[in-house]
């Protein structure tokens, strides 16, 4: 062999070598080969370290399918200059959940041009019977021209709107199907603080996406014109595209419609707000009845009471909803309750505070003969009512109540209450909405327990508890036999028509 190629020969079969040996062994051996280790086998789950947390897995399995995705198409009256619509323009959707910071806004970089195509209004809902009804949010659909609904099992309806209200913010859809997927309803009246609940939904557009909480309060009252809805409040992480969803108990029944959240940015803060089931219902079987949702009107104004009313008043607690006004030719005038009546309970249902009325008898039809429970002069009288209808324009159902140059006048008694007061001319009573013979003004307010009260220059002093007053002399006979350290309780009416009651301590 040549010299010259020996040694790349050679060097050849030292690197051929060591691959031949991997990929088949020689065929005899002085030392044993090692055996083919067996295939692996999956190991046992282990035991979790963490035992006795809620696990929603077969609860997410058995409801998720009735849990769907809306999308309303809003259409181009909607669109303002460069758009994008006025405040006063915007659906309700936006105005809840975007806040006036979120990008595209009015006002904010990221408008749409003039251009721009009309508006898409993302939510989620659920399904209340196998033929198609579906439960979601007013605010979802309002002012949409088309609604399509996705299943989860990616099976697309175009819905049809049967009605919603937006007082209750509860839509009734329906879509042509059969055998559909169903949540079964729950009992929201017996939910308490503390328990656990689940939402589903497409917060962001992210379909079936499941959160869980607890209840942090119940019977939440929102701002002007949702005074009439109970909202169960939960720490449960909610987000744009939850509004319509389901909150669901442990057992899996719905007790709630997922519809606000309280937030400073648009996004989840730990606070969110859902509509009770029970009223939700009650809508539905209204629109589908007549089309439309009716409440109850009792026709009277109310407040809180604090302690030193109650003290003022001889009642055993806070308990109730102080009356302070009723409308003439009301259901409240003609059933006899009275200012100054404190409104306990309706049919029963113990009234805690002012603001459980207002829901308590919206949710009643109009026409409903109810049984008000009061206490007056300290006695419980039960009252038979035979509600009025809200008018669909005003939410007055049991509004609560926000806690001149005349020549001056002084009483002693009335000093002692750290107030100076005069009579009311007919131009004053005119401009308080008082008939003749009604009222003294305060012209002064020289205590300080006074102006916490509330109490202002140009407020009328209607009642002395539960007595009219309407010059300075009835107003003093009222006060006389009153001790150092008492509590009274007074009738007053502000310039702007608001009549509320105010409780003094008699100074020593």
């Amino acid at each position: 062999m040549n010299s010259r190629v020996r040694p790349s020969l050679l060097a050849a079969l030292v690197l051929t070598a060591p691959l031949a040996a991997c990929a088949r062994a020689p065929e005899a051996s002085p030392t044993p080969v090692a055996q083919a280790a067996p295939a692996a086998t999956p190991a046992a789950p282990s035991a979790p370290l963490v035992t006795g947390l809620p696990d929603f897995t077969r609860l997410v399995e058995q409801v998720g399918p009735a849990v769907v995705n809306i999308e309303a198409r809003v259409p181009a009256r909607y669109a303002g200059r460069g758009g994008m619509p006025g405040d006063e323009e915007l659906p309700e959707i936006f105005r809840r959940f975007f806040g006036p910071d979120f990008p595209g806004m009015p006002g904010q970089p990221g408008r749409p041009g003039p251009d721009a195509p009309s508006g898409r209004s993302v939510g989620s809902g659920f399904i209340i019977s196998n033929d198609g009804y579906i439960l979601t949010n007013h605010h979802v659909v309002d002012g949409a021209d088309s609604i399509t609904v996705r299943l989860s099992d990616r099976r697309e309806f175009t819905a049809k709107l049967v009605g919603s209200d937006e007082t209750y913010d509860v839509a009734l859809l329906k879509v042509e199907g059969k055998d559909l997927p169903t949540l079964r309803q729950g009992r929201s009246g017996a939910i308490k603080p503390g328990q656990w609940v689940v939402a589903i939904g497409s917060p962001l557009g992210l379909d079936q996406s499941v959160t869980a909480g607890i209840v942090s309060a119940i019977g939440r009252t929102g701002g002007p014109g949702q005074q009439y809805v109970p909202f169960i409040q939960t720490d449960v992480a909610i987000n744009r595209g939850n509004s319509g969803g389901p909150l669901l108990n442990t057992s899996g029944e719905v007790v709630g419609i997922n519809s606000q959240i309280l937030s400073n940015s648009g996004g989840y803060m730990g606070v969110s707000f859902a509509i009770p089931m029970d009223l939700a219902m009650g809508a539905v079987d209204q629109i589908k009845k007549n089309g439309k949702v009716s409440r109850g009107m009792l026709g009277v104004q109310i407040q809180g009471i604090q302690s030193g009313q109650a003290r003022a008043m001889g009642l055993a607690s806070n308990d109730g909803a102080l009356v302070n006004s009723v409308e003439p030719g009301s259901a409240a005038e003609k059933g006899g309750i009275e200012v100054g009546d404190v409104i306990v309970s309706v049919n029963g249902r113990p009234v805690a505070t002012s603001s459980d009325l207002p829901p308590m008898v919206g949710m009643l039809p109009p026409g409903t003969r109810a049984k008000v429970g009061v206490v007056r002069d300290g006695k419980p009288r039960e009252l038979t009512v035979t509600l009025g209808e809200l008018p669909s324009d005003a939410q007055r159902v049991a509004s609560v109540a926000d806690g001149g140059d005349a020549t001056p006048g002084t009483a002693s008694a009335v000093s002692q209450l750290g107030l100076r007061v005069a009579e009311l001319d007919a131009r004053s009573r005119d401009q308080l909405g008082l008939e003749a013979g009604e009222g003294v003004r305060i012209t002064a307010v020289d205590s300080a327990e006074a102006r916490e009260a509330g109490l202002q220059p140009g407020m009328a002093i209607l009642r002395v508890g539960r007595t009219p007053v309407g010059s300075v002399a009835e107003l003093e006979r009222q006060l006389r036999g009153v001790g150092a350290g008492d509590a009274v309780m007074l009738l007053v009416r502000s310039p702007s028509g608001q009549t509320s009651f105010v409780a003094l301590t008699v100074a020593s």
